[in-house]
């Protein structure tokens, strides 16, 4: 309303408080409609015409442009909804801070057999560790996120952190139909996972090319901020950066290559859709850097040439399988350039090489700048991270390197990448992904520390089982954190690779016999794998 309408309405709000006798009242009534048509008679005569001229037609195209892509998009982004478990992360932070049960403390007490973790006590050294071998209770909670359908049956890619720890899974579609969803797989190395709903010629989008944005195209964002009652937003901004690092990261093997926006992207976007102007999936909204927790202009995406691959391999086996060299790098600046004899400041420089592994093997030495993978030039770390990620295990590559200045070549075969204490799925590459239950469990290298923790002889070897997830086969079989798994199907482990790849051996459906030390004796478990209806962990 204008001033003069919001002086006028005024008035009415005071006089009616006060007593009116009918007259009054009528003759205010009368006044009251006699001036605010005076006073819109006055408007509509210094009223101004809408633009006509070709002026606007940039404008008006756009628009048309951005309303033809939202329609076309729109239908393929859904909300999701998820009742999880508390990550383990949440749950060791919460057990900080209350006391232990009563008749608890002699287990996970200070001398208990799993270390301390009980309030006000000492924080030695391994403590923090040892915490990660006791079995909580995890409380439920719920979630809401978005994702992307990416096939015509069902797919739906998403982040890890919506679906992490789920119990159930429900998806609001565009149309508003609410669909279950099980978990096919989720990597946390990417933060990526893939859900499916049961359907057929669902709408879809396309994957786009991610390695062909540059800084200033125009993308739009879909997804659901703050949760349903937002359900299909979009908004639209720039590509304001290519290749960024996630600030946020715990991990350096992570890759990054993630693109930048200033397309807002609030919580409850996580999962959602960044499309070009074609409307091509280019991106999975996935975090925001603000002091205030929401969008100050700074969005991030992880690009679709991550997304894609993760996506198929989930798809297709249920996990991913990293590519891993067993460096660390920085990237070639101006300021560094000089120090390693290159004349200009692009390329990876080899910080560290890790013993025995695939690095190491091939001969790079630290101090070697990587500049060529496979022939194509490398710019950065990168982007170096990002395609040796994407690489199957097994695979040979060339790196193009310079040493002192003077260019090389290598060969290398590409190894696994195995993060201690990730959970281990029961079936082998290549399996079916409509039979993807899980064992739920999660295994540990036992160094000297976890020993210390556990209290496990040193002539005891094997994986220290980190977490079990509750109802699942490894619960069911009695397994517990703090058990260390000896054998698998009567083969002896070493490690938590070991482990891992004995597990992935087992043909699938098959049952799997390990042999576990606990509490100071030995003993044999049968795990039977579940079917690929539930959904988790």
């Amino acid at each position: 309303m204008s001033e003069v309408t919001n002086q006028l309405v005024e008035g009415v709000k005071k006089m009616a408080r006060r007593p009116l006798s009918v007259g009054a009242g009528a003759v205010l009534t009368t006044a009251l409609a006699v001036s605010l048509v005076f006073h819109e008679s006055s408007m509509r005569a210094a009223s101004v015409p809408p633009a006509v001229d070709d002026s606007v037609a940039a404008l008006t195209a756009l628009d048309r442009a951005m309303e033809s892509v939202t329609a076309h998009v729109a239908p393929a982004v859904v909300n999701v909804q998820v009742t999880s478990r508390g990550s383990e992360e949440q749950v060791a932070q919460e057990g900080q801070e209350q006391q232990l049960p009563p008749g608890f403390a002699q287990f996970f007490g200070p001398n208990g057999p799993f270390g301390g973790g009980g309030q006000g006590q000492g924080q030695g050294q391994g403590q923090g560790q040892g915490r990660r071998f006791q079995q909580q209770q995890q409380p439920l909670q719920r979630g809401v996120g978005s994702g992307i359908i990416i096939s015509p049956d069902g797919y739906i890619v998403t982040n890890n952190h919506v679906v992490d720890g789920a119990v159930t899974v429900k998806v609001t579609m565009n149309d508003r139909r609410v669909l279950d969803a099980k978990v096919i797989g989720t990597d946390k190395l990417t933060d990526l996972a893939v859900i499916k709903v049961d359907g057929h010629d669902l709408p879809f989008l396309q994957w786009g090319d991610s390695s062909s944005l540059k800084p200033g195209q125009t993308v739009l964002a879909f997804g659901s901020p703050f949760g349903m009652a937002f359900q299909d937003t979009v908004t639209r901004g720039i590509v304001s950066a290519v290749n960024r690092q996630n600030p946020f990261s715990d991990d350096a093997r992570k890759p990054g290559g993630f693109i930048q926006t200033d397309a807002a992207i609030n919580p409850g976007n996580s999962g959602g859709a960044l499309v070009n102007a074609h409307g091509e999936l280019i991106g999975i909204n996935t975090f925001i850097i603000s002091d205030s927790g929401s969008f100050a202009g700074a969005g991030f995406a992880i690009p679709s040439q991550i997304a894609k691959a993760t996506a198929d391999q989930l798809i297709a086996h249920g996990a991913v399988h990293h590519g891993y060299l067993g460096i660390s790098m920085n990237d070639v600046t101006p300021a560094n350039a000089s120090f390693f004899n290159l004349k200009e400041a692009t390329g990876a420089i080899v910080a560290q090489v890790s013993p025995d592994s695939p690095a190491s093997r091939a001969g790079l030495k630290s101090g070697d700048v990587i500049d060529k993978l496979n022939g194509r030039t490398v710019a950065d770390g990168s982007a170096l991270q990002v395609a040796v990620s994407q690489d199957q295990p097994g695979q040979t590559i060339e790196l193009g390197i310079l040493r002192n200045g003077q260019p090389m070549t290598l060969s290398l075969k590409v190894g696994e990448y195995h993060k201690p204490g990730t959970e281990v799925t029961d079936k082998e590459s290549g399996a079916s992904p409509q039979n993807t239950g899980k064992l739920g469990l999660a295994v540990d290298d036992l160094n000297q520390d976890v020993r210390q923790q556990l209290q496990v002889p040193a002539e005891v070897k094997g994986a220290a089982i980190a977490n079990v997830r509750p109802g699942s086969p490894a619960d069911d079989a009695g397994l517990q954190p703090g058990d260390v798994v000896v054998e698998v199907n009567r083969k002896p482990v070493a490690s938590a690779e070991q482990f891992a790849s004995a597990m992935h051996s087992t043909p699938q459906g098959k049952d799997i016999l390990l042999l576990v030390w606990s509490k100071g004796n030995n003993s044999y478990r049968v795990l039977h794998p579940t079917d690929g209806n539930q959904n988790g962990m």
